[in-house]
């Protein structure tokens, strides 16, 4: 997947799964422009070997988003079909928005309202 359009909004930290285990994540990170549900991708140093459903880790990767600035409710986890090895991809609420926005991304949908 190409990331030469997308918005960079967290670079490397770690975050730990409910095992305890911790994770590098290398970059927290959401297409530049879109149509309303945004998609954000977590790209990891290694591989997750299965932790792609760990709530705790999850929850770590949203509190993360919000000592950034987020202020909403927790994420659903995107598509299975787009969950990679060394990557998250989240389904961010709408509420997600906003905060997207004041880092740069373009709501394509209000074009058409």
């Amino acid at each position: 997947m190409s990331n030469d359009t997308d918005i960079l909004l967290s670079g490397p930290f770690k975050a730990a799964d409910s095992s305890g285990q911790a994770h590098d994540v290398k970059a927290i990170r959401i297409p530049d422009e879109g149509y309303g549900i945004i998609d954000v991708y977590v790209d990891f140093a290694r591989q997750l070997d299965g932790a792609h459903k760990d709530s705790v880790l999850l929850r770590a990767i949203v509190e993360r988003l919000r000592a950034l600035g987020y202020k909403g409710p927790d994420f659903g986890l995107g598509d299975a079909g787009l969950q990679e090895s060394k990557m998250i991809v989240l389904e961010a609420p709408e509420a997600f928005a906003d905060f997207a926005k004041k880092h740069g991304w373009k709501n394509l949908a209000e074009d058409f309202e």
